[in-house]
């Protein structure tokens, strides 16, 4: 699996182990190293926290990097990642550049389904939602702040928080997210 092969190759540029990054990620390191060999798929949640524990972002994981000018993605090219535990579906639609810069997402949720929880990404990147299919009721923090994005709707918030989706329709809840790490620290 291509996710595996680059979470290696980047944890060994990094020259770190697989206990360090355990330590990084609050992935086990026997996780980790299943998910390396390709012998387990990662959920969406734990896939963020190993790109977390690298200082990268999914999308950077899960595709070679592309250094052109001008990048056409046709719609059939895209980064499709299916999160086979809740069915959560996630769709790049930008480039997928290094740790830091701008990700363009097209996330799908299941109707009545929860993304669980991710982590806190690193202070100054901040997350932008468009909700343009159901409603979705999103949790932020320790406190757990809860909003309800409705169809239409847009949230903007600092994601250096914990932070949790669910969708509270009977429908599938499509969303376009926008992840800016330029400023991260």
């Amino acid at each position: 699996m291509e996710f595996g092969e680059n979470v290696k190759k980047e944890r060994k540029k990094r020259n770190l182990t697989l206990e360090e990054l355990a330590e990084h990620s609050k992935v086990s390191r026997s996780m980790l190293s299943m998910i390396e060999r390709g012998e387990k798929n990662p959920t969406i949640q734990v896939a963020s926290q190993i790109a977390e524990g690298l200082d990268v972002t999914i999308s950077y994981l899960l595709g070679e990097q592309q250094k052109q000018e001008v990048i056409l993605i046709r719609a059939n090219q895209r980064l499709v990642y299916k999160d086979e535990t809740n069915g959560m579906g996630r769709q790049l639609l930008s480039p997928a550049f290094g740790s830091r810069g701008l990700e363009f997402i097209l996330n799908i949720i299941p109707s009545l389904q929860d993304t669980g929880t991710f982590p806190a990404h690193k202070r100054g990147v901040k997350e932008y939602i468009h909700v343009t299919q159901g409603r979705l009721k999103v949790v932020l923090g320790e406190q757990s702040e809860t909003y309800i994005v409705e169809q239409g709707d847009s949230i903007y918030f600092e994601a250096d928080v914990e932070h949790r989706f669910i969708n509270l329709s009977d429908e599938e809840c499509h969303y376009f997210l926008i992840i800016d790490s330029h400023q991260s620290v």
